[in-house]
């Protein structure tokens, strides 16, 4: 995320400015609800860390029923598995799953860049 703090003019109020983006991968040629998103990435981080999506949704705060209508959606658009549920041994990420957490990741790294970049040559001689 950009952000900059500036005086419009001398003695004028300060302006603080912030860029950001939401990077969402949703499937082309489907209306279908919900996307790959932040929530989505940071529930597949969890599973990576705890092997549950459970607390998973709990570090994050979020309800179980809610994560996992998010992975089935984010499933639904991006056509394959992100999880394997085990039962009461909890859940892993399949290898598509890991993949598309790190594409997911790499983009969004990405755009931040940018936004660094770009914000100042367009917004830093106003």
């Amino acid at each position: 995320m950009y952000q900059e703090t500036r005086h419009v003019a001398k003695g004028g109020p300060t302006v603080h400015l912030q860029g950001s983006a939401r990077l969402l991968i949703t499937a082309a040629d489907e209306q279908l609800p919900g996307a790959f998103g932040q929530g989505c990435a940071l529930l597949l981080e969890g599973v990576e860390r705890d092997r549950s999506l459970n607390q998973a949704a709990k570090a994050i705060g979020m309800a179980y029923s809610k994560a996992w209508r998010l992975v089935r959606e984010a499933e639904a658009h991006l056509g394959f598995e992100l999880l394997v549920r085990e039962g009461a041994r909890g859940s892993h990420l399949t290898e598509e799953g890991k993949q598309a957490l790190l594409a997911y990741r790499t983009l969004q790294h990405e755009v931040e860049e940018l936004l660094e970049q770009r914000m100042p040559e367009l917004f830093g001689n106003r």
